[in-house]
C-alpha cells in the first residue's frame, strides 16, 4: 500500500481535522490545540468538548444537564474545572495548645456574613462510576437531599449525602447497580477462598473509578470532589461479603474551621450476592452504599452550615492533572491527623497520670494529719 505525502496541513479539509480532534481525549485535544492554528480554532468549539465531558461523565448526556453545563460556561469550561483534581498542600503544624479543645467541640463553629449567600438549592450534584471504562452508575442532584426538614435541622446536624443506601436491602430497588463476570469481574468460588488470594478486592479497586462533581449555580464553578482512583478500602468489612472503597479530596476550611482543613470522604459498599459456587450463577457484586461527608482533623463531622461554606469554598481552591500531587496531598493530611491523634492520647496520658499522683498525694496528706 502507498501512502501519499501531504506538503502541508493547508492541503487537508477541516473537516478531516474536526474528525480527528473529536476523536481525541480531554488532556490530548487540549495539547493538539497548541500544535498549530488550525487545530486551535477547531480544539475550541464547544461540541468537541461535549463529546469529550460525555465520554468522561456519562451525566452529562442528560438533556437537562447539558442545558445546565450551558448556562454556567459550557463544556470547555467545565472539563476545565473538574478534570483536573483538588490539591491541599497548606497543612498546618499541629501544636497542642490552648485552641486545640475546638477540636474536640461539635459546636465550635464562628457566624459568618457571607452564610446568608450560600443555600443547599445552589448545588448540584453530577456523579459517575465506572468499571473498567464501562459506565455502571450515573446520578444528577439538584439541591442537596433533605436540606429543608423540620426546623432547619440540616445546618445543625451532620452533613451526609447518601446517594444508595440499601444496607436494610430493597430488592427492586431504582437505582439497583450490580457488577457480573460479564463486566469483567473475576470468578470466585467461595468467600473463604477469596479471603486468601484476595483476586476479586484487587480487580475491584483497580477497576473503580468514581467522580462527583460538585456546582454552585450563583457562582457558575464546579470541582470534582473524588479522587477518582480510591485512596483505601477494606475488605470483607463489616461482613465477609462487602468490599468498602473510600475516595475524596481535602477541602480548604480556612475562616471557617479552627482546623483549616476538612476531609471530603466518599464511600462505596459493594457486596458479593452471588458466588459462581453453582454452575450457571456467575459471580456478582450489588453496589450497597454511596455516600459523601465532611470530617474535620479530629474525625468529627462537619454539620450542614459550615458544610456549605467549606464546599463554596472548594470550587475556586488548587487543582492539578498530576494525580501524584493529589495523592502527596492526601498524605500529607492523613499524617497531621494522625500526629492530632498521637499529641492528644499523650496529653491524656499525662493528664491520667497527675490525676493519679495528686490523689496520691492527697491520700498521703490525708494520713499525715490523721497520724
Amino acid at each position: 500500500m502507498s501512502v501519499a505525502q501531504v506538503e502541508s496541513l493547508a492541503s487537508l479539509s477541516s473537516d478531516l481535522f474536526y474528525d480527528i480532534l473529536r476523536r481525541l481525549d480531554g488532556a490530548t485535544l487540549a495539547s493538539a490545540g497548541c500544535a498549530c492554528a488550525d487545530f486551535c480554532i477547531i480544539s475550541r468549539e464547544e461540541s468537541i468538548w461535549e463529546n469529550v465531558c460525555h465520554s468522561l461523565w456519562p451525566s452529562t448526556n442528560r438533556e437537562d444537564v447539558k442545558s445546565f453545563i450551558s448556562s454556567i460556561g459550557g463544556f470547555r469550561k467545565f472539563y476545565a474545572d473538574c478534570y483536573p483534581l483538588i490539591v491541599n498542600k497548606d497543612v498546618p503544624a499541629i501544636q497542642w495548645d490552648s485552641d486545640f479543645e475546638f477540636f474536640e467541640e461539635f459546636d465550635y463553629y464562628d457566624d459568618f456574613d457571607d452564610f446568608d449567600s450560600v443555600s443547599p438549592s445552589d448545588f448540584v450534584s453530577i456523579v459517575d462510576i465506572r468499571y473498567k471504562d464501562k459506565s455502571v452508575y450515573s446520578k444528577v442532584i439538584w439541591g442537596i437531599p433533605d436540606s429543608d426538614g423540620f426546623h432547619g435541622w440540616f445546618y445543625s446536624c451532620p452533613f451526609r449525602i447518601d446517594l444508595l443506601n440499601n444496607s436494610a436491602g430493597t430488592d427492586g430497588h431504582e437505582d439497583e447497580v450490580t457488577l457480573s463476570e460479564a463486566d469483567g469481574l473475576p470468578p470466585i468460588m467461595s468467600i473463604e477462598r477469596e479471603r486468601k488470594e484476595g483476586k476479586l478486592w484487587e480487580e475491584l479497586r483497580d477497576g473503580i473509578r468514581l467522580s462527583w462533581i460538585v456546582v454552585n449555580r450563583k457562582m457558575k464553578q464546579a470541582a470534582n470532589l473524588a479522587s477518582w482512583s480510591p485512596l483505601g478500602g477494606q475488605r470483607h468489612w463489616p461482613t465477609d461479603k462487602d468490599f468498602l472503597l473510600r475516595f475524596g479530596s481535602v477541602l480548604p476550611a480556612k475562616n471557617i474551621l479552627p482546623c483549616q482543613l476538612v476531609e471530603c470522604i466518599i464511600v462505596t459498599k459493594f457486596r458479593v450476592i452471588d458466588t459462581a459456587q453453582e454452575e450457571g450463577s456467575p459471580t456478582t457484586l450489588k453496589l450497597m452504599e454511596l455516600s459523601m461527608q465532611l470530617e474535620d482533623m479530629a474525625g468529627a463531622h462537619v454539620n450542614g452550615r459550615n458544610s456549605l461554606l467549606v464546599l463554596k469554598e472548594a470550587l475556586s481552591c488548587q487543582r492539578s492533572k498530576n494525580y501524584s500531587e493529589v495523592l502527596e496531598s492526601c498524605h500529607l493530611y492523613s499524617k497531621a491527623q494522625t500526629e492530632l491523634k498521637e499529641e492528644k492520647m499523650r496529653n491524656e496520658s499525662r493528664l491520667d497520670r497527675l490525676c493519679i499522683l495528686s490523689g496520691i498525694a492527697a491520700f498521703v496528706t490525708f494520713w499525715f494529719y490523721i497520724l
